[in-house]
């Protein structure tokens, strides 16, 4: 299986389903199984800041509490897309001039030229997988096996 290491707040808010967009600097051709890594860092400055901390809130989560240093999610990456036009509060995407706003655009960097990984079925682990990230898509160690009853059907 193949893993993408986010920093926090946004790997939870991928295994949330609150985030259905993964915004890179780089594109991938791959498609399929992705898990969510949750890297070592959390950004606590977005983590005060609006809709992030309410968001997070509903969820039951404060900053302390976000896991780090974990695989924390499983889902698929259904698509790669680029973004073609971003207005300040909106971007559209390479794709049928799909539209991004609300807090999907707040939690993403939509800059032109940047890619936008379209996320689907995300399911949390019920406990975080402790495993050490690394740049770039990654696959799952062999000795890290995920336990499929683990998963929350959500």
């Amino acid at each position: 299986m193949k893993v993408i290491t986010i920093r926090q707040p946004w790997a939870t808010l991928v295994a949330l389903g609150e985030k259905q967009f993964e915004t890179r600097s780089w594109r991938t051709d791959y498609r399929g199984e992705l898990a969510i890594h949750a890297g070592k860092a959390v950004d606590k400055t977005i983590c005060l800041l609006e809709p992030y901390r309410s968001i997070l809130q509903q969820h039951g989560y404060a900053i302390d509490q976000l896991p780090t240093g974990a695989i924390i999610a499983v889902g698929r990456l259904e698509r790669c897309l680029s973004v073609e036009v971003n207005w300040g509060t909106f971007a559209i995407l390479s794709e049928d001039d799909y539209r991004v706003e609300g807090t999907e655009y707040v939690f993403g960097d939509y800059t032109e030229g940047r890619y936008v990984w379209k996320l689907d079925k995300m399911r949390s682990l019920e406990r975080p997988l402790s495993a050490t990230g690394r740049l770039g898509l990654w696959n799952l160690p062999d000795d890290l096996l995920l336990d499929t009853n683990e998963i929350q059907h959500t």
